[in-house]
């Protein structure tokens, strides 16, 4: 490792209560790549990736951070700074080609050893069984607008179960399904890029609907925690004029209380109950509050809405969030926001509410290896600092926050931005995938060590 002298600018380490979880996180759509090898069929990102103009210009080969064909190194690296919770999902596609039908033994026994490594560097693994990647032939079926969809995941769900969980410590069924059904059904900006508008909800329901059959699916096969990741946005009204505050509270509603309510407590928010009475059958509320064993959230900035111009496909539209630095992505840093939303999130639900994951957070920043080989990435180092300081702040507070997760260890194929940010404790070179663990891994490392034991 480098001289601890070179890791600057958060040696002051907040402290959680024992057992507290500081890991790791990867995706199989961003990191993975091998995208024909071993039998995996195509998902409906490699075919949106594929089209000029949705995603921005990177390396040659689209190949994430070729973690197939590396994992057993990856895991080593993780060892080696004493990472202790792991967190990366399971390509669908590795296991059903077609979403559906005959199991693909290679993928499952990929991912069979993938634990079995984890587990042997001291590393507990937690699952994700969709982080987005839905197989193109499901999406050629009607995707997550075609109820058929939830019953097909559940299926799959109850295939990797039955293989993996006896040793995986914890499960996520469906991983930030309010980022896929917004922004994949209803902006168009991912994959598989429809603008349905308010539209895109049956779809949503349905992803919420899977999450509910593939805990039942989990328990079933003997998981013991079963938990969802919900990527969740403090709204900030524009200005305090009407029309703004109104929007915000709208735009609150589709991304963070259609998620929330329905998990914790069985229900949609009356003004978004039109767009779904369709396909809501009876039973299916009961199927997605499914008990749960921590509760996920996914969190990076706050956002400022306000009302949109006439004529916009979308009644609210995004503003600047001043007065803050940003990340290399554009992002606003403000850690105060998280410990803000952890406080309310807990008065709110109260009773409802089970322990809390930090299942995602991380920052984009760029920084390429120096003359000796160093990767000093001193804004990141600042980033987690700040914003683990303000989870333990929330702890203190009595909010019952057991672990953060790390997006992500390996800089990748970063979905829509392609090669151009690097969120990665460890540096790859797009063209030679080679490894190089930055500053913010060092640190990460000592952060870690540095966290009270069970023992």
């Amino acid at each position: 490792m480098n001289d601890a002298g070179s890791i600057r600018g958060g040696d002051t380490f907040p402290l959680f209560p024992a057992g507290f979880r500081l890991g790791t996180a990867v995706s199989a759509q961003e990191t993975e790549g091998s995208a024909r090898a071993d039998g995996r069929g195509p998902s409906i990102w490699d075919g949106f990736e594929d089209v000029e103009g949705r995603t921005s210009p990177g390396a040659p080969e689209v190949n994430g951070a070729d973690h197939y064909r590396q994992r057993s190194d990856d895991v080593a690296l993780m060892g080696r700074f004493g990472v202790r919770a792991h967190r990366f999902s399971v390509a669908w596609s590795r296991i059903q080609p077609e979403g559906r039908g005959p199991v693909n033994t290679a993928g499952l026994d990929h991912y069979d050893r993938h634990v079995d490594e984890l587990l042997a560097a001291g590393v507990e693994p937690m699952v994700s069984l969709h982080h987005w990647d839905l197989p193109q032939a499901l999406e050629d079926d009607g995707g997550w607008l075609n109820r058929a969809t939830s019953e097909a995941f559940g299926d799959y769900a109850a295939i990797v179960a039955d293989r993996l969980a006896d040793r995986v410590a914890h499960w996520i069924p469906l991983h930030s399904p309010n980022s896929a059904s917004v922004l994949g059904y209803g902006l168009g900006v991912h994959a598989p890029g429809k603008s349905l508008v308010f539209d895109c909800l049956p779809a949503a329901h349905h992803m919420l609907l899977a999450h509910g059959l593939g805990a039942q699916a989990l328990r079933a096969a003997g998981a013991t925690s079963v938990g969802c990741a919900n990527n969740h946005t403090p709204a900030w009204p524009a200005t305090d004029e009407p029309e703004d505050t109104g929007t915000c509270k709208l735009f609150d509603m589709l991304w963070n209380g259609f998620f929330m309510e329905s998990m914790l407590l069985g229900r949609y928010p009356l003004p978004l109950t039109a767009p779904v009475e369709h396909v809501v059958r009876p039973g299916d509320m009961a199927t997605i509050r499914q008990p749960l064993d921590f509760y996920g959230v996914n969190f990076f900035n706050p956002i400022r809405v306000g009302a949109a111009p006439e004529g916009h496909e979308m009644p609210f539209a995004y503003r600047e969030v001043v007065g803050y630095p940003h990340t290399d992505r554009g992002r606003p840093v403000v850690p105060d926001s998280l410990r803000e939303w952890l406080i309310m999130f807990r008065a709110r639900y109260r009773a409802a509410l089970p322990p809390i994951m930090i299942t995602e957070s991380g920052a984009d920043y760029w920084a390429d290896p120096d003359e000796y080989g160093v990767v000093d990435d001193q804004p990141r180092i600042q980033y987690v600092n700040a914003y683990l300081h303000a989870i333990a702040e929330a702890v203190n507070r009595g909010v019952d926050v057991r672990g953060y997760y790390y997006s992500s260890l390996l800089d990748g194929h970063e979905w829509t931005d392609g090669y151009t940010q690097r969120s990665g404790l460890v540096h790859v070179d797009h063209t030679t995938r080679r490894r190089t663990p930055k500053c913010s891994m060092e640190w990460y490392s000592r952060l870690i060590a540095a966290q009270p034991t069970d023992n």
